[in-house]
């Protein structure tokens, strides 16, 4: 990306965590039995692993795994195309699963990935979502977990990207675009 441009904050550092931690208490709540969490890769990277804290915090100490998919490239929106880039190695058979990912957005990504854990004989499988933009859902998925709902923007930070741009932030914010306030 060519200079720097602005970017607006809409959840700092300190909502970002509190949220989290309450996440983590919701799941707890839940008494998941044998936890797997898996961070769907890239975007959720942040929020995994400040999950993984909070779980720990909240006495749950899952198995941690990593499913790389991708459905945007290099581009703002999704290509509708989920491709498994890297799949998980575990075992999921009679475990509770928490699929973690940075947006719920057209829902094609988490969709594909639940429903193909599912059929690989989880116990149960609970989606946790960072940010949820449901004025654009294309799938039938809602998140069991979401941190906040998401304005129509396109989000940077966090673990969020733009063409691989802006991920390290620590806080999520969009560029504003024509017409934004």
């Amino acid at each position: 990306m060519t200079g720097t441009p602005e970017i607006r904050v809409l959840y700092d550092e300190a909502a970002i965590a509190e949220r989290i931690t309450g996440i983590a208490k919701s799941i707890a709540d839940h008494q998941p039995e044998d936890l797997l969490v898996v961070a769907i890769l890239k975007g959720s990277f942040m929020f995994a692993a400040d999950l993984a804290r909070a779980l720990h915090a909240a006495n749950i100490a899952p198995e941690m795994e990593f499913l790389h998919l991708s459905s945007y490239g290099t581009g703002t929106v999704s290509s509708g195309h989920v491709k498994v880039l890297r799949d998980i190695e575990s075992d999921v058979t009679g475990r509770d699963v928490i699929l973690v990912d940075d947006i719920l957005e057209s829902g094609r990504t988490l969709k594909f990935a639940r429903d193909m854990i599912a059929e690989r004989g989880a116990s149960s499988v609970r989606v946790a979502a960072l940010l949820d933009k449901p004025m654009h859902r294309k799938a039938d998925i809602e998140a069991d977990y979401v941190g906040f709902e998401c304005p129509d923007k396109f989000v940077v930070g966090y673990g969020m990207d733009m063409a691989h741009a802006w991920r390290q932030l620590p806080f999520i914010g969009y560029v504003p675009q024509d017409g934004d306030a």
